[in-house]
């Protein structure tokens, strides 16, 4: 501070800061710094709003433009991929009556949580750490915050409730099953849930900008009472929390279900011998490796994210390091691309899914073995199929006698592709 432009600047911003209860004329830096507080001084927030204040230090996050470019890239394809494929989900659920199974609900909200966290979060979020500036305000950046911790709990509680449904209908199929109504009022539990564990996000979401000699940055993040990330105990406890509620919990509950699941779907085989028997146990066995799958994914992409918090706040010069940047957007990019990953999964492993994915496929692209005319058809001859054997066999009662024993009209339904819910 040799200019008398950076003495002045410094008798303003200290003035600012602590007030303007002192008399600050005709006083030296070293008279001003003996009347300066010892909190000003050792407290790290005051050191940095007064930096930020004199402008100290050259603008820092700014990659080159082909490192933006490349995030850019990958980012848009991982973004669109979400949006596309979660929205297809959706209009499948809801735009067929014959998928409107209890599951599929769940799914519907699973792809709702996905699809609000790639458009609401994951986008303006994305050009806040490539640029390290935020362009959208005050109001977007509570937004973007609260929407990201609500859509992540709405998520994996309703992983969590699938879950519970598959462990009824399998473990104990004679229990009670969850009906659309109490489906509806899980999954209102789940969204209240979700939203007073973002709360927080909501009440403490601020922006503000920092001054450098080469610019100034906006930036969007949360003030705790007690300060920011990542000198705030505050919001390392919270950040605690959140991993217990979001993560560690819900993963030690979705391994030992879905473990118990796969014992008694082994278990069932012995002993089972009619086609019809064989093909819902198969089915069954199918649902839950997908889900299994879904699970593991949705594990493998937020671990190293959740971890990384953990991490700075007892090693902070990490955050400051030469690669911390790209570490973080790739640890992001992956957290984010979660919601892509499911519909993946769904087409990959679910046939009546990928029925309907190929339709849309088709309708957006000609092509030589299967048109959208021939999926119809197929869809039609399914439907009536299933109608006409419905109305077969309620019309002889039941069930059916043969020789003194009583064979279900489910078995007798083997060969008639009607949808059932597992």
């Amino acid at each position: 501070m040799d200019s008398e432009f950076d003495i002045q600047n410094f008798f303003n911003c200290t003035q600012q800061i602590l007030g303007k209860d002192q008399t600050w004329e005709n006083l030296n830096v070293s008279q001003l710094l003996d009347l300066l507080p010892k909190q000003l001084l050792e407290d790290i927030n005051l050191k940095v709003t007064l930096g930020n204040c004199m402008g100290l230090g050259k603008r820092p996050y700014s990659p080159p433009w082909w490192g933006q470019l490349a995030w850019f890239v990958v980012f848009a394809i991982m973004l669109l991929l979400a949006v596309l494929g979660n929205s297809l989900v959706i209009w499948i659920v809801l735009a067929h009556r014959r998928m409107r199974t209890v599951t599929n609900c769940f799914l519907v909200n699973l792809a709702v949580a996905d699809l609000l966290m790639a458009t609401l979060n994951g986008a303006p979020n994305f050009v806040f750490l490539v640029t390290a500036h935020w362009p959208f305000g005050a109001i977007t950046c509570t937004a973007s915050n609260f929407t990201a911790s609500l859509t992540v709990s709405a998520g994996v509680f309703t992983l969590v409730a699938i879950t519970i449904d598959r462990y009824v209908a399998i473990v104990k199929p004679l229990q009670h099953r969850l009906s659309r109504r109490m489906a509806r009022a899980v999954l209102f539990t789940v969204w209240c849930a979700s939203a007073l564990l973002a709360l927080p996000s909501l009440l403490y979401s601020d922006t503000y900008k920092k001054k450098y000699i080469n610019g100034e940055r906006e930036i969007c993040f949360i003030k705790w009472p007690d300060g920011s990330y990542p000198t705030s105990k505050t919001d390392y406890c919270y950040n605690l929390v959140f991993l217990g509620v979001t993560y560690v919990a819900p993963m030690s509950v979705m391994v030992w279900a879905y473990a118990r699941m796969s014992a008694a779907l082994r278990g069932r085989a012995i002993g089972e011998c009619t086609h019809h028997q064989m093909q819902v146990v198969r089915a069954k066995r199918k649902v839950v490796r997908m889900f299994v799958l879904v699970v593991m994914v949705f594990a493998l992409c937020w671990l190293p994210y959740h971890a990384y918090f953990v991490l700075v706040y007892h090693h902070q010069s990490l955050a400051s390091a030469p690669f911390a940047q790209h570490i973080y957007l790739g640890f992001y990019w992956l957290a984010m691309a979660n919601s892509m990953f499911n519909p993946l999964i769904y087409y990959w492993m679910s046939n009546k899914f990928r029925i309907y994915f190929r339709l849309v496929l088709c309708w957006c692209r000609s092509s030589k073995t299967t048109t959208p005319n021939d999926l119809r058809k197929q869809f039609e001859m399914n439907k009536s199929f299933s109608a006409k054997g419905t109305m077969h066999l309620h019309s002889v009662g039941p069930d059916i006698r043969d020789n003194g024993a009583t064979i279900p009209v489910r078995s007798l339904r083997m060969n008639i592709p009607t949808p059932h819910r597992y």
